[in-house]
């Protein structure tokens, strides 16, 4: 899977951005999620949505203020982010699974990808 992201900027604290991403490749069933790495930290998972659409996953530190959607024709997945603070400043990385890998296997962690994309910048200032 080939996936391509875009959408990162700068935006002031209170704003709201939307990450895109699309997948080229074998995408028949795979789950897709964001990842997202500040200087200096570990990557972190953001959100993930199954290849159906019918389920999700986000970090607690993004609950109630990020929404994730998938789209299947292209297949494309975008992540709507609401109420952005400077602790949300990262680069932003699109996932997807293997086609068929299992959703209910997703725990959030980065070995449940198999392929990234470049990474986005996303920087929140006060």
């Amino acid at each position: 899977v080939q996936l391509q992201a875009s959408g990162g900027g700068a935006v002031q604290a209170g704003g709201s951005l939307t990450l895109s991403c699309v997948a080229s490749g074998r995408t028949y069933r795979t789950y897709m999620g964001w990842f997202r790495q500040a200087p200096g930290k570990e990557r972190e998972f953001v959100a993930a949505i199954s290849w159906s659409a019918t389920y999700t996953k986000f970090a607690d530190s993004v609950k109630g203020r990020f929404t994730i959607s998938m789209h299947n024709d292209p297949k494309m997945v975008r992540l709507q982010m609401n109420s952005l603070n400077p602790e949300d400043t990262a680069v932003y990385y699109c996932a997807a699974g293997a086609s068929g890998d299992s959703w209910y296997d997703v725990t959030g962690s980065p070995r449940d990808f198999t392929s990234w994309g470049q990474g986005t910048l996303v920087t929140v200032s006060s």
